[in-house]
């Protein structure tokens, strides 16, 4: 019998404990809880600690606190410049009513279902109503912000709250992208051939400009060597007539030296002279300088 009860009490103490451990659940400080009891929502534990529900009867769904984000998917718009841009957005949100959120969506599935038309609805509204050149390249922050604003007008029905809202991509879709790559192509081979063509008159300014100076400093050149020449030449008339003047003789003697140096050159030519003639006085008889005899 006292076995009976042994086994009787410890059976009764384990459904106990199960009790008690049913009875009681943890919520993290990153979490908010809903207690449902068949389906209907009892209460909600926003703050952390122990909490009690009632065993087998209630039930605990835990929800997010924290951050979550989400990617939808690539969207296709048209923006007031009637150009086609396809935009891919990231959003940052939390749950901020965890009894609307999940009377509405249940669970984040539902609510990844359900999201993405909410967020490109938002998109096409705010970039519908500007142009793709302050879309790609401007004014993102601002952007941005109203799309957040407008996400959370519609978000709330969702028990969520939309913190960020990020623009990562928006490029024109492929074909248009080819096109308007060929098109600045085109017109970046237009630029560089002009700027050839440009490059290339400007060389042959600066050629023609070289060969002028050129030529104008040959020129200059010439007519200083010419001037200089004429000088010297000048010069030398006026010293031999100075010596011709000073000393006839010498001035005859020293000319016929020159028309030796001239006459009798290394070469093939043959000169036939007769002995007595005047070109070789001076082989004959020395003259006399300075008239000394």
């Amino acid at each position: 019998m006292n076995r009976t009860v042994l086994t009787a009490a410890g059976v009764a103490g384990t459904v106990l404990l199960f009790l008690v451990w049913q009875s009681f659940f943890i919520v993290d400080q990153r979490q908010q809880a809903l207690v449902l009891q068949f389906g209907q929502i009892q209460k909600v534990e926003r703050e952390p600690g122990l909490k009690m529900k009632i065993p087998f009867i209630q039930d605990v769904v835990r929800l997010d606190k924290r951050l979550i984000g989400f990617d939808a998917p690539p969207e296709e718009i048209i923006t007031s410049d009637q150009q086609r841009l396809v935009v891919d957005t990231f959003v940052r949100f939390r749950i901020t009513d965890p009894l609307r959120f999940y009377q509405s969506v249940s669970t984040l599935a539902g609510l990844r279902a359900r999201l993405p038309s909410v967020v490109n609805s938002s998109v096409r509204g705010v970039l519908g109503g500007r142009d793709s050149t302050t879309i790609i390249s401007g004014e993102r922050g601002q952007i941005m912000n109203q799309i957040r604003d407008s996400l959370n007008g519609e978000a709330r029905a969702f028990g969520i709250e939309v913190v960020d809202v990020r623009i990562r991509r928006a490029d024109f879709p492929d074909a248009i992208s080819q096109s308007i790559f060929e098109r600045m192509k085109t017109e970046r081979q237009r630029e560089a051939k002009e700027s050839r063509a440009e490059g290339f008159e400007l060389s042959e300014k600066i050629r023609a400009d070289a060969e002028r100076q050129r030529t104008i400093g040959i020129a200059e050149a010439r007519r200083s060597a010419e001037i200089l020449r004429g000088e010297g030449d000048a010069i030398r008339t006026k010293t031999l007539a100075t010596a011709a003047n000073q000393d006839p003789e010498f001035y005859a003697f020293y000319r016929s030296l020159q028309a030796y140096a001239q006459a009798l050159q290394p070469g093939d030519t043959t000169l036939v002279l007769s002995p007595d003639s005047e070109f070789f006085k001076y082989f004959a008889e020395p003259p006399l300088l300075g008239g000394k005899k």
